[in-house]
């Protein structure tokens, strides 16, 4: 989620009895929302080190309880600068710790639903997990917490001020969860019509394939440089659907084969991408090849396609040979595809990428993030 929904969240977490917990709670909370996402500092190592790192050890369990120590201590040690307008006496550190791990767990939470994902047991373990429910950025997020807020205005100090703000908490809260009870049934309904989709296009299950399920999507689930099909069999490994900004019934279905991808875009109000009966054996999708060539796998072992093809959900590979032999690879996140599918002129794979040249003798001769 990004930082704003982090931040609005937090202060309606302080406005339930949360923040009655002592002067300081609401400080700590609205800190603690945002801790994790420190983990930018590491920007300044280069892009490569941020994406290496980015939603690591400080969305972990080391980082719930760090950081929540971190920002108690900062909020303990400046108590008396903090909400002088609350007459309740200062929090404990204990108190200020515990609320804090509130406000880093609830971080963390909020970023498992969405398509980015994030990895909750690092530095443990380097998996990433996400649920494929939430956009980036959810506008009904936004504007629940935005009207919780914007009609309770007002001195904290009238009654009537102090009413409505718990009110209007404990309103926004339920639409918080409501909002996510729709997209889960809506993501849930579009996997499960995956098929109606894409008809004849989809092949049989691999052995190893993720079938569709309520559960938690996780990857990478194979190293680096074994993400191809080598006998040129075709099966399909798993299906995805990533939200649309906009609308909770809209989603772009993602299908993986063994060697290329499948991708399509559906509504579940209009029935948009969705095909009849007599449709089935059109082809109703954008096929994105998947081609590992020796190229291709030589330029994986590259650290800057190790750390990309970490983080990739999706990545389609795709590479040139020049007449000297030598090869430029390409690798792309196809959650980040820009453009309606529905009209190939708009398709654009987007700038989230690595790219690896190698030499005809196999030698790394230049990597880097992007196209």
């Amino acid at each position: 989620m990004d930082n704003l929904t982090h931040s609005l969240f937090g202060l309606t977490l302080a406005r339930t009895p949360l923040g009655r917990a002592g002067r300081g709670t609401t400080a700590a909370l609205l800190l603690a929302s945002n801790a994790p996402d420190i983990d930018v500092i590491v920007t300044a190592g280069g892009t490569l080190n941020y994406l290496e790192f980015h939603r690591g050890p400080t969305h972990g369990p080391l980082g719930v309880v760090g950081l929540a120590a971190v920002v108690a201590g900062v909020v303990w040690l400046t108590r008396n600068r903090w909400d002088k307008s609350n007459s309740d006496p200062p929090a404990g550190f204990l108190m200020l710790w515990a609320v804090s791990v509130l406000g880093v767990l609830g971080h963390v939470l909020m970023d498992l639903p969405t398509s980015y994902g994030t990895r909750p047991l690092s530095p443990f373990s380097w998996i990433w997990f996400a649920v494929d429910w939430m956009p980036i950025v959810d506008i009904y997020l936004l504007a629940i917490f935005g009207a919780a807020f914007w009609f309770a205005r007002g001195p904290r100090t009238d009654p009537s001020i102090a009413l409505r703000r718990r009110r209007n908490a404990a309103i926004a809260l339920m639409l918080m969860a409501v909002n996510y009870g729709v997209r889960a049934a809506s993501h849930h309904t579009a996997v499960a019509r995956a098929s109606d989709a894409f008809g004849a296009r989809l092949p049989e299950w691999c052995g190893s394939s993720v079938r569709p399920s309520w559960a938690i999507d996780r990857w990478p689930r194979f190293p680096a440089n074994t993400q191809h099909a080598t006998d040129g069999s075709r099966c399909l490994v798993e299906i995805a659907a990533v939200p649309d900004f906009i609308s909770p019934f809209r989603w772009r279905l993602i299908a993986q084969l063994s060697n290329g991808y499948e991708m399509r875009d559906v509504d579940l109000i209009t029935g948009r991408g969705l095909s009849t009966e007599a449709l089935r054996t059109r082809i109703l999708s954008v096929h994105v090849p998947n081609q590992w060539t020796p190229a291709v796998t030589q330029a994986a072992h590259a650290r800057t396609a190790q750390v990309f093809l970490g983080f990739s959900r999706f990545p389609a590979a795709r590479s040139v040979v020049a007449e000297d032999g030598t090869a430029t690879v390409r690798w792309s996140d196809l959650r980040f595809v820009q453009g309606m599918l529905d009209d190939p002129r708009q398709f654009r794979r987007g700038l989230f990428g690595a790219t690896v040249v190698v030499s005809p003798e196999g030698r790394i001769v230049e990597e880097r993030l992007g196209p």
